[in-house]
């Protein structure tokens, strides 16, 4: 298995939504504390099963293409982009495609969250004007630039409701 170091969102992602996924299956870990939790359900493999190739994706589709039987962990992105080289894994009966990730369907794939200090906004400069960009519809429509870099966009009524939500700077109330 080819990924990324301990450094990358990536690999959070997937220690986060595989790894601690196939814990589950074991029921003596349930008894575990969070910190012991973490400890083994977090922790790759250090016997050469799992090598870290870095933050450089390209590495991982090249190193794929020399041993088609390795699997390598990297985000949507560079699988679209090098469908041609690489396949998506099959989980839970779902491939890695832009429907299955857009309706939450593929089981290691997650939304995209940031976070703005409400206090912050008139004091930190720019924190507005970021916020009108980032839900612009040419940012995060379906035509947008982030779709061109990956992203898969939320439906058009969740846009809207999220949008609303955002300019009006509504406080968190929790996270589904």
């Amino acid at each position: 298995m080819l990924g990324p170091p301990p450094t990358s969102g990536t690999r959070d992602a997937f220690a986060e939504l595989a790894m601690e996924g196939g814990c589950s299956a074991f029921e003596f870990i349930e008894a575990f504390d969070s910190d012991r939790f973490k400890a083994v359900c977090h922790t790759m493999r250090e016997d050469g099963a799992y090598v870290e190739a870095g933050e450089n994706d390209n590495l991982i589709v090249q190193k794929l293409q020399a041993n088609p039987d390795a699997v390598g962990i990297f985000g949507f992105s560079f699988l679209e982009q090098n469908d041609n080289i690489v396949q998506s894994s099959i989980i839970g009966g779902y491939e890695a495609d832009f429907d299955s990730i857009a309706d939450g369907d593929y089981p290691i794939s997650r939304p995209l969250y940031f976070y703005v200090k409400k206090q912050h906004v008139g004091t930190v400069p720019g924190i507005e004007e970021y916020l009108a960009e980032f839900t612009s519809e040419g940012a995060w429509g379906d035509d947008g630039y982030l779709a061109d870099k990956g992203m898969i966009p939320l439906d058009a009524d969740l846009r809207k409701e999220s949008g609303a939500s955002i300019q009006a700077l509504e406080t968190l109330k929790g996270i589904d």
